[in-house]
């Protein structure tokens, strides 16, 4: 052996490779048996990603080839990829999607996730962090359930920022670009650092939002106004769009797996039921559509509309949300009010109860419950913020926000005293 060890000492896989001599024989080797391992399921099918890297075997010969290959192949602790992918976006002076610098009373507290119901949601005081980046309106805010110091927004100027809300550095830690027009909507996955969105190119994507990239573009016949994640299964989805095409979509197929199909006007918003076996749709009423098609409750596997004549007033509902426990949901309605409904057949409208005094104007402006369904805020075209009790309707505040309309309001995950708001003007801002 230590012939062999000096014979072969001096070579080098950088110098110009020569004629090829004959391989001693080891009688000692065996072939190695195939794994009986299963091979990983990942939550998402990464069809347009480069092969994932294989951790190389301790002691194995790597090729000058393989080194190669290797050092060009992103790592999941470098998300940064090669200046050569076509996927690439540059995006100089961002921040970083770490939690490593946040205030450490911050970090203990999205550490410390309290239990539903044990800790009632608080009226955020005032303005926290103001998030500036977006040059148009925008659309949605979505903070991430699994990295909740994270916060999405979808804006016209055709951008998915991403913001590292308390980070002392930089705050904007990503903008995307993938959509080739404004983008109507995101949503954050339950398992993982992913997005959702979808916007006036008539698609949807997935972009993975750690590496960069985007991993999937799902393509319609309509732009796409819409999108949601099923409570119970992240893989799949349901849209809606401007031609009233309802789908549910496999993001481990890239297909359709149901088409809601009936004479709907553009549709607004989707929302599905807590135990994920029915969905409500709101669609535009606008253009002629009778009104009985204005607020649609579906079975999801049987694709059959629950209900009729659930909302007769000719108003069109840019929001429709469920509360998270008590059996009703709600409906921002153009009348300037938010209308009740039972979430039991015949889903019947409380004529007596609505929360009043914010107003709408033709803006979509959306409302969401807090975490322990104690509160409801919503958005308004005169710049403010509205909390509601949810069991009462009385408002309980409103807060000064913007000049132009405030589009959208998010509770925060696990901080009951924070809530994320955007605006007409472009402006992303948290308040505490």
């Amino acid at each position: 052996m230590d012939l062999l060890c000096k014979a072969y000492s001096n070579i080098s896989d950088d110098e110009p490779e020569s004629e090829p001599e004959p391989k001693p024989v080891n009688y000692n080797y065996h072939p190695p048996r195939p794994s009986k391992r299963r091979k990983p399921e990942y939550p998402f099918p990464m069809v347009d990603l480069q092969k994932r890297e294989e951790a190389p075997v301790p002691g194995r010969y790597i090729s000058k080839r393989e080194r190669a290959l290797s050092g060009s192949v992103p790592r999941a602790a470098e998300p940064n990829l090669s200046q050569n992918d076509p996927h690439f976006i540059p995006q100089p002076g961002l921040g970083s999607i770490s939690d490593l610098d946040l205030p450490h009373h911050i970090l203990s507290s999205l550490q410390h996730k309290p239990k539903v119901h044990t800790q009632l949601s608080q009226i955020p005081e005032k303005l926290s962090v103001a998030l500036c980046g977006h040059a148009k309106a925008v659309n949605a805010v979505h903070w991430s359930p699994t990295h909740a110091h994270l916060l999405a927004s979808a804006g016209m100027d055709q951008t998915i920022c991403i913001w590292n809300v308390w980070s002392r550095d930089q705050k904007k830690a990503r903008v995307f670009s993938f959509h080739n027009a404004a983008v109507k909507d995101v949503k954050w996955s339950q398992q993982g650092l992913f997005v959702l969105s979808c916007g006036y190119d008539c698609s949807s994507r997935l972009i993975d939002v750690e590496k960069g990239i985007e991993t999937q573009t799902f393509k319609d016949n309509q732009v796409v106004g819409v999108i949601k994640f099923h409570p119970d299964n992240s893989n799949l989805f349901l849209s809606g769009g401007s031609k009233g095409g309802l789908r549910l979509w496999d993001v481990r197929t890239g297909q359709v797996v149901h088409e809601y199909i009936r004479g709907l006007g553009p549709i607004l918003d989707v929302e599905f039921t807590i135990d994920g076996k029915q969905f409500v749709s709101s669609s535009d009423v606008s253009g002629g559509n009778v009104s009985e098609n204005s607020i649609i409750v579906w079975d999801i596997s049987r694709q059959v509309p629950l209900s009729n004549q659930v909302y007769a007033e000719a108003y069109t509902c840019p929001c429709v949300r469920y509360h998270p426990f008590d059996p009703y949901f709600v409906a921002q309605s153009n009348g300037n009010y938010i209308a009740i409904f039972s979430s039991s057949p015949p889903f019947k409208l409380d004529k007596y109860k609505r929360y009043e005094s914010h107003r709408v104007s033709g803006f979509p402006v959306k409302c969401n419950f807090s975490l322990d369904g104690e509160r409801l805020v919503s958005g308004s075209s005169d710049g403010s913020i509205y909390f509601y009790n949810s069991q009462s309707s009385v408002l309980v505040k409103k807060m000064k926000a913007y000049e132009q309309a405030c589009i959208d309001v998010a509770f925060h995950p696990i901080l009951s005293n924070v809530i994320a708001s955007c605006s007409w003007n472009g402006d992303v801002s948290v308040f505490e």
